[in-house]
């Protein structure tokens, strides 16, 4: 049985709250991560950015709250997925300068 944390819905995005939380380099650097479309496990070796697993936690949470994630519960397992198709409904092109500055930088 799968189960999700609350996010807000795609009309409740805030485009402040999403900047903020994209604001922080090791955030940036998850959202980009996840930029490739797939779910991603919390217990992956994916997310060793250098901080402890606590910080982790808080940068994820960050995250889904403001809206950029969307996490699903299945067992012990918890997967990651970036919101890609809400964010670009919400704001045009947001997500898609996100993930090409990287390309380019």
């Amino acid at each position: 049985m799968s189960t999700e944390y609350p996010t807000p819905a795609t009309a409740e995005l805030q485009l402040v709250d999403v900047l903020r939380a994209l604001a922080d380099p090791v955030r940036l650097d998850v959202v980009r991560l996840l930029g490739d479309g797939m779910a991603h496990c919390k217990g992956r070796e994916d997310w060793n950015f250098g901080v402890q697993k606590s910080t982790m936690s808080h940068h994820l949470r960050i995250l889904r709250e403001a809206g950029v994630t969307d996490v699903t519960i299945d067992g012990r397992d918890h997967w990651i997925r970036l919101r890609r198709e809400d964010l670009e409904a919400r704001f045009p092109g947001l997500i898609t300068g996100v993930l090409s500055d990287r390309a380019e930088g």
